[in-house]
């Protein structure tokens, strides 16, 4: 038996096994016209080739909940019709093979218009298809970055509502899961941590009011998302800060509170909110940080970050540090890694009728 390949049951829906897809971003969507933030071929072959690969929850890359929202100019959308249309065909596909579709709902805050990785990843003036950026206080990210515009109380209010109107759009686009992207120094995560917030109304100071906008994201998404499907939040569980940034232990208590406001699951990551910090990379290094949640708050996690083999992954799962492995980078180096990896524990493995002959 292997734990990996159980299958895992959150609310209504049961994954069949928990080797997840972690989001990411392929900036490869449309910029502007019709087709602006609409998943294409790429996308449906990206996603559909881990379907068959045998992955039993794949998460869309961070998809904005509005057009200002976008990391950069070529990601996905879902905040209109064409957006939620195109999904739907894909999120069929993806479901005819055994997976289950989630979607990362997300806003880019003071790191939105910026120009694809491969293109050098700066940001855009407004002559080369860039916007005005926001954020929780005028802190630039980084130097060359300029400096957000401090959203107001109204604004937070009407992104909280581009939020749920997103999750809505997910519903009807097939997918069975929704996950908030309160991580990697984004809209959400610059408000939980003190070293980009500065506000001295009632989303900033104290811990109560950094988290009061994600916590209201949460309400507001769990309002209109079925009772029966899961939710999902991510998570960076560390600035990687010595001092002034958001900690493990700030995490810890955050999980407590999304899990009493409906949060099903926390995709813990890390990083992300401050440039050129060290972080000791290697393999499984976050996944102390997933533990450390699971153990304290009883809050089901996904472990990410350098997980690579298939006996790493058995062993984060059959220990009890995380309920189920995201990959990311190892499943662009081989889609077909879920079953590789069953042949390696020696237990069953998905394959299509059209692949059988491959056995």
């Amino acid at each position: 038996m292997s734990a990996l390949f159980e299958p895992c049951t959150l609310r209504s829906l049961t994954v069949q096994n928990r080797v997840w897809m972690a989001p990411m971003c392929q900036y490869s969507a449309a910029a502007e016209g019709p087709e602006q933030g609409v998943p294409a071929d790429w996308h449906f072959q990206h996603l559909a080739a881990r379907a068959v690969g045998g992955v039993g929850l794949i998460l869309t890359e961070a998809t904005a909940v509005s057009a200002e929202g976008r990391i950069s100019p070529f990601d996905l959308g879902l905040w209109n019709d064409t957006q939620t249309e195109a999904f739907r065909r894909i999120n069929a596909f993806l479901k005819e093979q055994g997976a289950a579709p989630g979607v990362q709902l997300a806003h880019a805050g003071r790191k939105a218009s910026t120009d694809a990785p491969w293109r050098g990843g700066t940001p855009l003036g407004s002559e080369e298809g860039g916007w005005p950026v926001v954020g929780p206080s005028p802190v630039p990210f980084d130097e060359g970055h300029p400096v957000p515009a401090e959203l107001t109380v109204e604004q937070i209010h009407g992104i909280t509502e581009e939020f749920a109107a997103a999750a809505r759009r997910a519903l009807d686009a097939g997918f069975e899961v929704v996950e908030v992207h309160g991580a990697h120094g984004y809209l959400l995560s610059q408000f939980v941590s003190p070293h980009s917030n500065h506000r001295t109304d009632e989303y900033g100071g104290s811990f109560e009011n950094r988290v009061r906008f994600g916590l209201e994201v949460v309400d507001a998404v769990r309002a209109v998302w079925p009772e029966d499907k899961p939710l999902f939040y991510r998570l960076s569980a560390t600035d990687w800060l010595e001092e002034g940034g958001w900690t493990p232990d700030d995490t810890v208590r955050f999980a407590a509170m999304l899990r009493d406001h409906g949060v099903d699951l926390l995709d813990v990551s890390s990083g992300g909110n401050v440039p050129h910090v060290r972080i000791p990379v290697g393999p499984g290094y976050q996944v102390p940080f997933a533990a450390r949640v699971r153990n304290e708050t009883g809050l089901p996690v996904a472990a990410v970050g350098m997980i690579t083999e298939a006996e790493q992954a058995e062993k984060i799962v059959s220990g009890g540090e995380a309920d189920a492995v995201l990959l990311a980078r190892e499943l662009l180096r081989d889609p077909y890694w879920p079953r590789h990896a069953a042949q390696q524990l020696g237990v069953p493995a998905h394959v299509p009728d059209q692949y059988k002959r491959s056995l």
